[in-house]
């Protein structure tokens, strides 16, 4: 099928290409002209291991194609919106100007032949609707049907996810939408399960699993804190409860909270749309609540096993918010870093791929090339991200280089035990 695809963000760039991958003939739209330019190089803007190749192999097929323009939409069999959403600091709603600037201008390329449009981004309930109605607006002629097709693609395993989904979500009342909707994800069809439910129920789908899934590691991080205090071990109660089938082991790991561009932005739009609606969330608000003491808490966690940080040099292993992708957004460094310099803390830190990113967001810190050059001559270093780099380091060669050999590992990666006979003083997540 002949799709479009409108910004080529995280969201955008993936699906386009995954879908060209599927065989679908797809034409990525942005208004970025050098990152329209560097795609049509074979230059990818973003970090997403296997993502480059999966560009380079379907534009050098004929499957893929990148352009600033619209012209495509006349002959598309659908139309996929992926533009950011991102938080809008007044209301807490997810900032919806760029999705209905695309609505408005995809007015002008319109005919009387039936357009499926699709909106990938993440928005709130109720935005299918007001983008039917802007369209419909301009041109009451237009034969249109507006679909939600939420993304669940995590950032460092996204093309794994769109290849293997748990399920593919398709929200519409409109049966010949719905059938085109099935055809573009065939592939899928008797392998996964495709969900057809209404719009609305689409809209709140995305929302209300990213929120569940939120409370999970609001919920163990809570009880890696009473772990540590009645000599239990996280590890172990996690394996425990995630043994019920009820509850699954994922999401279960503890850790400095949960970061990056979605769980944060979704969670607190849900709650503005319950606000709004007179049906407050309390759980998910308390859930917000929760995960920003957690961040603030992880510096004095520091602290603690160091004591006074006045003048001290902290190492920092990890910015970005999850490894295998160089997304610094809401990340939980973002919070630590600037908590440790107001402490009195010098701060030398290194991350495998999130470095420029990073420069762009901290001052006041230290970037070094490797992590050994990081940890020289600290008084502790504390991991942030659990990069597989991290888990392969000569802790004997550590030890040797580090001013005093202490560590918080803010991921578990060690065992302490281990660490202990190596000679570190060790602190971790809800163990003793």
């Amino acid at each position: 099928m002949k799709l479009v695809v409108v910004g080529v963000g995280y969201v955008g760039l993936v699906s386009g290409v995954c879908f060209a991958e599927c065989g679908h003939e797809v034409v990525c739209v942005d208004k970025d002209k050098k990152k329209i330019i560097n795609l049509n190089s074979g230059i990818v803007p973003i970090y997403e291991p296997g993502l480059e190749e999966l560009v380079i192999r379907n534009r050098r097929n004929g499957r893929l194609t990148f352009t600033t323009t619209l012209d495509a939409v006349k002959d598309a069999d659908a139309v996929f919106i992926a533009v950011g959403t991102p938080p809008d600091p007044h209301s807490g709603h997810a900032d919806l100007r760029y999705v209905f600037e695309v609505a408005s201008e995809l007015t002008g390329y319109l005919d009387n032949s039936f357009k499926t449009i699709v909106i990938k981004s993440t928005v709130p309930v109720g935005t299918g609707k007001h983008v039917e109605d802007l369209i419909k607006t301009t041109r009451p002629d237009a034969n249109i049907a507006v679909v939600s097709n939420p993304e669940f693609l995590r950032e460092g395993h996204a093309i794994e996810d769109f290849q293997y989904p748990d399920r593919v979500v398709i929200g519409t009342d409109n049966k010949h939408a719905a059938q085109i909707m099935c055809k573009i994800y065939s592939m899928f069809d008797g392998v996964f399960p495709i969900v057809c439910v209404k719009r609305e129920s689409s809209e709140l789908i995305k929302y209300g699993s990213n929120s569940f899934l939120a409370t999970k590691i609001a919920f163990i991080n809570e009880m890696a804190d009473l772990c540590e205090k009645v000599g239990a071990d996280i590890l172990e109660v996690a394996h425990g409860i995630g043994s019920d089938s009820r509850i699954g082991s994922k999401f279960l790991q503890a850790g400095p909270g949960f970061a990056g561009s979605c769980f944060p932005k979704d969670i607190l739009s849900l709650v503005t749309t319950g606000r709004d609606n007179n049906t407050p969330i309390r759980l998910i608000e308390t859930v917000i609540e929760s995960n920003e003491c957690r961040k603030l808490a992880m510096a004095h966690k520091i602290q603690d096993l160091v004591g006074n940080l006045e003048d001290k040099t902290v190492s920092i292993l990890g910015l970005t918010f999850k490894p295998n992708t160089d997304d610094m957004r809401e990340a939980c460094s973002l919070t630590i870093i600037p908590e440790l310099i107001r402490m009195g803390a010098k701060v030398k830190a290194y991350d495998p791929i999130g470095m420029e990113n990073a420069k762009k967001l901290l001052e006041y810190v230290e970037f070094c090339p490797d992590i050994y050059s990081c940890i020289d001559g600290t008084d502790v270093v504390a991991i942030l991200t659990e990069w597989d780099d991290f888990y392969k380091m000569d802790l004997n060669h550590i030890i040797t280089i580090m001013k005093t050999p202490q560590m918080v590992d803010l991921r578990n990666i060690f065992d302490p035990a281990h660490m202990r006979r190596l000679g570190f003083k060790y602190s971790s997540i809800g163990r003793e």
